[in-house]
């Protein structure tokens, strides 16, 4: 049972809603890529994952904070006997190991990403020790992508690499395992202190005035130019989207990118460059969201 589902992490959020409206610096730029890289690969990761068989709770994206100092855990798995440490990677090409450097095939270092899961299984172990659980910690180093390669990987490590991923699993279904309240509450703790606000984030500083105005297709990214019949066809990508999807894909994003301004049938209509009628944001607002105000100072949440 999952009992947090994973979600994309705001900065990516922000960093694909600033791309098409602001011409991006190249370490944000970078950023951008790194993030959608680091997302994809734990969607990867989680629907290898759903060939699971045994009874668990799985808790992803947990943020945790142990005497002051914070770590980040992409996936939990509470099982009868143990907990499941994930770490995952979704690196692609030819790396080696040099003593403790983890380094590309071309010499480059790279941070190594068992430093990472030693860190994260550590801290978690202070933590499950101070809130009276002694349940056995098991981490696990995933490399997702199929074009990955460790040269010379080691024999005894919590490696698993992506040709091994499915006798992993099917290990993993060999055992048994039947939950109790134990483990519920053991989860349950873990989420209660789960922290909601990165403060790793790292986006770019910027105002209404600097980002381009227009909508946006939900499907590829780029700006739509007209509709018909209520309708909304992608030049680009073909893709088709209702008014409706498209006033709401609109509004989130302006929530996303301005949580302090208050969302109106004016902010959006010229959010959107004048494209969105303000009878239709106005009918689409109505129907969907909580009206606030009266008149001319109404808004909607």
């Amino acid at each position: 049972m999952i009992l947090k589902e994973r979600t994309k992490p705001e900065e990516l959020l922000l960093l694909q809603a600033l791309e098409p409206r602001i011409e991006l610096e190249e370490k944000d730029a970078q950023n951008l890529r790194t993030l959608e890289k680091g997302y994809e690969g734990e969607v990867q990761f989680d629907h290898w994952f759903t060939n699971y068989r045994a009874e668990c709770l799985i808790i992803n994206d947990l943020l945790l904070e142990v005497n002051g100092t914070l770590f980040q855990i992409d996936s939990l798995v509470i099982t009868q006997d143990r907990l499941h440490l994930f770490e995952v990677k979704n690196l692609e090409g030819d790396y080696y190991l040099d003593g403790d450097k983890f380094k590309t095939a071309a010499g480059n270092e790279i941070k190594n990403p068992l430093h990472q899961l030693s860190r994260a299984e550590s801290l978690l172990k202070q933590l499950l020790k101070s809130m009276g659980f002694y349940t056995p910690l098991e981490p696990h180093l995933v490399f997702v992508n199929p074009e990955f390669t460790l040269l010379q990987a080691p024999l005894k490590s919590p490696i698993i690499l992506p040709s091994q991923m499915n006798r992993f699993m099917n290990n993993m279904n060999r055992v048994s395992s039947k939950l109790t309240n134990k483990h519920t509450k053991l989860a349950e703790a873990l989420l209660s202190l789960h922290i909601t606000k990165s403060p790793y984030s790292r986006t770019p500083s910027y105002d209404l005035g600097m980002l381009r105005k227009g909508v946006i297709c939900e499907v590829c990214g780029e700006f739509l130019e007209s509709y018909s019949r209520n309708k909304y066809i992608c030049r680009n990508c073909q893709s088709q989207e209702s008014m409706e999807s498209v006033v709401l894909h609109s509004a989130k994003t302006f929530q996303l990118l301005f949580p302090e301004r208050k969302l109106t049938t004016t902010a959006i209509y010229e959010w959107s460059d004048g494209l969105l009628p303000i009878k239709a944001i106005r009918r689409v607002f109505q129907s969907n969201l909580s009206v606030n105000g009266e008149c001319s100072s109404t808004y909607y949440e």
